[in-house]
């Protein structure tokens, strides 16, 4: 038979628990019809690169399929009917790699290095001294506030003085 790797994108607003049984439902589809799925692989709500039918991020899921093109015909046509799939791809490959995708490997190494959904910058030492803050726009250093109040009052003493 034929072999298949199928990935499918649910809508954000529903859950993951929702989306395995989804996946579930789709691997039921798919053994009525002779085939039968090897690794599935949750890649968790990730943000698209473009607005897909008003979603910002989608639940993203990994099949590896040995079916007939019929069950996988039967599959996407389930798909385009649910509400919750928002896009999906079938690709025909040689083999089924049962080793975990570069997706998962990734997140693997994100969690081994300690690093979470934005990573650990490190030490920023190299960066130098800050020079003690703000600037103005001509790129001088700022009078502390309490000059400049002193300056306005000593100001209006003498407007008030000549008087």
């Amino acid at each position: 038979m034929p072999l298949y790797e199928h990935v499918f994108l649910a809508r954000q607003d529903i859950s993951p628990q929702q989306v395995e049984a989804m996946v579930q439902s789709f691997r039921q589809i798919l053994e009525e019809k002779g085939g039968k799925v090897g690794k599935t692989e949750y890649w968790g709500l990730k943000s698209l690169s473009y607005r897909i039918k008003k979603n910002r991020k989608a639940h993203y899921s990994l099949m590896n399929i040995d079916a007939p093109h019929e069950a996988v015909t039967e599959l996407e046509r389930q798909e385009r009917l649910s509400a919750d799939v928002i896009r999906f791809l079938t690709v025909r490959v040689d083999a089924l790699d049962d080793a975990p995708s570069a997706m998962m490997r990734r997140a693997d190494r994100d969690e081994r290095e300690g690093r979470g959904d934005r990573g650990d910058r490190g030490d920023r030492g190299d960066r130098g001294d800050r020079r003690g803050g703000r600037r103005d726009r001509d790129y001088g250093a700022r009078e502390p506030r309490e000059e400049i109040e002193t300056d306005i009052v000593d100001a209006v003493e003498e407007t008030e003085d000549s008087e």
